[in-house]
């Protein structure tokens, strides 16, 4: 089997059996956990079932599955303070609309990892480990970019600071965690790119549908809009929008030429 397809159908293993806990509970705690967890165990998987131990294709299986861990920790965290994603209210009840989230969320997982499947599953000699110096360094300047960005937010939130957070690297983009989230999806890209041959232009599907998710559909789009709900007739969140950069880490509009 083509190693896209098999992640595919192990993505769609992982989700149906996490949509069949979670209908059966009728719970939202596992939905966050099992989109980071689908992509580890599908990278994990690979690995073994491909029987790809050079030291290149476990190194592009253990950056997916550290993403994986960190995102799915620090998710699984929020979800069990809230106990409550209204991503998902009048969809619990209806099992046929809540199994099309699992199973978009499945096709999302293999689509993304395009570039890791086929290089785990290529035929293609290993690189030399230096080969991946740039996809590694962008992968890992998204991953700390991203990691601080929730970080701060959540101490924001801890200290019940009232508002939108501003400060920190929250003060250079309005959501620099989707940023890194795109950086380190491009790096995967680079990493693999010396294994991918033919699927090089296909496997763009990966870093290129991210940006794309992130910046008109699911991700910034919907942040934006409840933001502008909350707190739209504030002067210091209007200035905070002028000033401050959507996506990209920019320094603050207001103090350039300063």
């Amino acid at each position: 089997m083509h190693p896209v397809l098999l992640s595919l159908a192990v993505s769609l293993a992982v989700n149906a059996a996490f949509f069949a806990y979670a209908a059966a509970r009728r719970t939202d705690v596992v939905t966050d956990l099992s989109y980071s967890l689908s992509f580890a165990l599908v990278a994990i998987a690979l690995l073994f079932l491909e029987g790809a131990f050079d030291p290149y294709r476990v190194a592009a299986a253990a950056m997916v599955t550290i993403w994986a861990a960190r995102l799915g920790s620090y998710l699984l965290r929020r979800i069990l303070a809230t106990r409550v994603d209204h991503r998902f209210d009048g969809m619990r009840d209806k099992p046929l609309k809540f199994a099309r989230f699992w199973t978009l969320q499945a096709i999302t997982v293999a689509v993304v990892l395009i570039p890791a499947s086929v290089a785990i599953g290529s035929d293609a000699p290993a690189p030399a480990l230096t080969s991946g110096i740039a996809g590694f360094s962008l992968w890992l300047a998204g991953l700390t970019i991203e990691a601080l960005a929730d970080a701060q937010k959540s101490a924001f939130k801890r200290a019940g600071s009232e508002g939108f957070i501003r400060s920190g690297l929250w003060s250079w983009s309005r959501h620099p965690n989707y940023f890194g989230e795109a950086l380190l999806w491009t790096g995967i890209y680079l990493y693999c790119l010396p294994l991918l041959g033919a699927w090089s232009i296909p496997a763009l599907a990966s870093p290129v549908g991210i940006c794309a998710l992130l910046l008109f559909v699911s991700g910034v789009p919907l942040l934006e809009k409840a933001a502008d709900a909350r707190y739209g007739s504030r002067p210091d969140y209007l200035e905070y929008k002028r000033a401050t950069s959507v996506f990209i880490p920019l320094p603050p509009r207001k103090t350039r030429g300063a």
